[in-house]
C-alpha cells in the first residue's frame, strides 16, 4: 500500500494542520514508539500525546526514528492540571519539550478546564501565549472546555484558542459546542472518534454501545466497500472535524488512515449524526480537579 498523507485544514492563525492524525492514549510506553512509528509509515503526520498519557519520550523517539523531516511532522502535546498556574505551566512547558526531545510543537494544548480554579487555568493559558509568541508552539489550544469554559478564558487572555479537543463521536456529537467553535474561529477535534470509550468503559456493561456494530454505519460500510471505522472517520473528515483514532495494532492504523477516496452524501452524514445520545461517556469537565484526578507529572 502506497501511504496516503492526509489533507489539511487551516487553523485561525494560519497554520496547517492535518484532518486525522494519531492518538497515543492509553498506548502503553513500551508499545508506543513502535505505533507511532508504524503511524509515521502509513501517512500520519499528526501525532497527539500528552504530558499525563506518560508517553512523550517514546513518541519523540519514533519521530526521531521515521526519517520524516519535523517539519513535516505535526506534533500535540497537553498540560496536565498539576501544572495549572503562571510559574508551573512554564515549567510543564519545559518538561513536555524535554520529554519529546523538541525545539518546539505544532499545537500545545491545556489538558482540562479546572472549574474550581479557573485562575489557575487562565494563569497556565497566559503562559503558553508567552510560547506562541517565543516560537515553542506553533498555535495554542484547549482540550474538554465547555462553551462557558471557552468564553471565560477569552475574556482574560489574547490569543483566541486555534482547537478544542473534545469527545466526540456518532453517540455524542456535540453540535451545540461545534457552532460555538465555528462561530469564533475554533477547530473542533475529536478523541475518541469511533465511540471506543463506550467499549472500553460502558456505562452498562450490559448494553454497550459500538458505534462499529450498528446498522446506520455497517450499511454505509457495506455501500462503499469499507470498514466501519473508516466511514465513522470519514463522517468526522466530511464535518471538517480532526480525527485522532488510537490503535497499537498496525493494520489498524494502516486502515484508518485509508479514507481519501470516497466521501459520504449528507444524507448518510445527518443519518449518523441521529445516533446521538446528547449523553458524554468521558469524565465531565465540570469535576475536573486535583481532588478528583490528584495524577501529577514530573518535570
Amino acid at each position: 500500500m502506497t501511504p496516503t498523507t492526509p489533507p489539511a485544514l487551516t487553523l485561525s492563525n494560519g497554520v496547517a494542520m492535518p484532518v486525522l492524525g494519531f492518538g497515543v492514549f492509553q498506548s502503553p510506553p513500551e508499545e508506543t514508539a513502535a505505533a507511532v512509528e508504524a503511524a509515521i509509515a502509513s501517512g500520519y503526520r499528526l501525532i497527539d500525546t500528552a504530558a499525563a498519557y506518560g508517553n512523550e519520550r517514546e513518541v519523540g523517539e519514533a519521530i526521531r526514528a521515521s526519517g520524516i523531516d519535523r517539519g513535516e511532522m505535526f506534533i500535540t502535546t497537553k498540560l496536565w492540571i498539576s501544572d495549572y498556574g503562571y510559574d508551573e505551566a512554564l515549567r510543564g512547558i519545559d518538561g513536555c519539550l524535554r520529554r519529546l526531545g523538541l525545539d518546539y510543537v505544532d499545537l500545545f494544548l491545556l489538558h482540562q478546564p479546572v472549574p474550581v480554579e479557573f485562575d489557575g487555568t487562565v494563569a497556565a493559558y497566559k503562559a503558553m501565549e508567552g510560547m506562541l509568541a517565543d516560537g515553542r508552539a506553533r498555535a495554542i489550544g484547549v482540550s474538554n472546555f465547555s462553551e462557558q469554559h471557552l468564553e471565560t478564558l477569552m475574556q482574560q487572555t489574547d490569543v483566541v484558542p486555534a482547537v478544542n479537543q473534545v469527545e466526540l463521536h456518532p453517540f455524542f456529537t456535540q453540535h451545540p459546542l461545534r457552532a460555538f467553535h465555528a462561530g469564533h474561529g475554533i477547530t473542533t477535534e475529536a478523541w475518541s472518534p469511533l465511540g471506543g470509550i463506550h467499549v472500553y468503559r460502558p456505562a452498562d456493561p450490559d448494553a454497550v454501545l459500538n458505534a462499529l456494530e450498528h446498522p446506520a454505519v455497517t450499511s454505509i460500510a457495506d455501500k462503499y466497500g469499507k470498514t466501519p471505522a473508516q466511514v465513522v472517520l470519514r463522517w468526522h473528515v466530511d464535518q471538517g472535524i480532526v480525527a485522532i483514532p488510537k490503535s497499537v495494532k498496525p493494520h489498524r492504523i494502516e486502515e484508518n488512515i485509508g479514507v481519501f477516496d470516497f466521501e459520504l452524501t449528507a444524507d448518510e452524514v445527518a443519518s449518523i449524526a441521529a445516533l446521538d445520545t446528547g449523553v458524554r461517556a468521558g469524565p465531565d469537565p465540570e469535576s475536573i480537579s486535583m481532588a478528583t484526578f490528584p495524577k501529577r507529572v514530573e518535570n
